[in-house]
């Protein structure tokens, strides 16, 4: 059983991280970092899992564990890892956006590699040191990987992406209240996302001729959990050959599927998978994405990092059936 650490253990990606650790068959709970919460039972925060554990947060930290998860505000896990020293064989994954960058991706002689599977799955396999990928930055990327690998993107990229309300966090905000929220919709930050960086950063490395404009249009949705993702750009071949390219990309990939059905969320929510389906109108491919933002955008990419980098089968721990009804 390897050791697991967990710092900022009051968040939802955290909370995430605790309810699929429990069922790890490989893994175990050393301890869960919060300073706000020190002394409290972990169930009386995240209250799904009341009869699941009697772990309690701790200020207290084990510098010697096998792999750290880091679920910190963004900016902050380099703050944190300043301030704390741990074992040259602790394994790190950052879920903010501090390492994902390859401008950041260097830090402390810490080498970090970006935790897309589908894009580099034997780098990670070899790396100590992971950024897992945004959840935005995740649905699209897998909606764009195969036109990049096969040197396709031609013209700009149109997107238009709608997440649940726990995207947000858990700390209150006007957009996050419950009055605001329900029955509402709202767009922020257009064509501004911070997951943009990172985007772009894939698509070059697979087609480095690529020059043009990536559009996005991030959506709140009045619902807690998901990412519904429609993205569109030129493309001279036939449907056919759309499936078969994305089909033939994601053969081997454990979580990522292609289907011939429309999508809707509640085929996803609760579980590690990305789901696509291509669209072909004219000289346009339409091509959807649907992730659980918390799970296949967070913290169950996470734990299939951590599979992958400890040798495990890539989705043990990971089988998780969706909330269909």
């Amino acid at each position: 059983m390897i050791q697991v650490g967990i710092i900022g253990g009051a968040g939802y990606t955290a909370g995430e991280l605790i309810r699929l650790l429990l069922q790890h068959p490989k893994a175990a709970i050393n301890f869960v970092y919060s300073t706000s919460n020190a002394g409290n039972k972990i169930a009386n925060v995240h209250q799904d899992l009341v009869g699941s554990t009697d772990l309690t947060f701790t200020n207290e930290i084990n510098t010697s564990v096998d792999v750290l998860f880091l679920c910190l505000g963004h900016g902050h896990s380099k703050q944190f890892l300043e301030t704390h020293t741990f074992s040259n064989h602790t394994k790190i994954i950052d879920l903010g956006n501090d390492f994902r960058l390859e401008a950041d991706s260097t830090f402390q002689g810490k080498e970090f590699v970006y935790g897309l599977p589908e894009f580099q799955k034997e780098a990670i396999q070899q790396a100590s040191y992971i950024a897992n990928p945004g959840c935005f930055a995740t649905a699209i990327q897998l909606a764009l990987l195969p036109l990049a690998n096969a040197g396709l993107l031609q013209e700009d990229v149109h997107i238009n992406a709608v997440t649940g309300a726990t995207g947000a966090g858990t700390s209150l905000s006007a957009t996050t209240h419950y009055t605001w929220r329900d029955n509402n919709f709202s767009y922020y930050k257009p064509f501004t996302h911070q997951h943009l960086g990172e985007i772009n950063q894939t698509l070059h490395t697979l087609q480095n001729s690529f020059d043009n404009d990536v559009w996005f249009m991030p959506n709140r949705g009045n619902f807690s959990r998901g990412i519904y993702a429609t993205l569109y750009t030129h493309f001279e071949g036939t449907l056919e050959e759309a499936t078969q390219l994305y089909t033939e990309y994601y053969k081997e990939a454990v979580f990522t599927h292609v289907t011939d059905q429309e999508l809707h969320l509640k085929q996803v929510v609760n579980t590690n998978k990305c789901l696509l389906h291509v669209h072909k109108h004219g000289n346009k491919l339409l091509i959807t994405s649907v992730i659980d933002n918390l799970l296949k955008g967070a913290s169950g990419q996470a734990i299939q990092n951590m599979n992958l980098m400890f040798g495990f089968q890539e989705d043990t721990g990971l089988q998780l059936k969706a909330t269909y009804f």
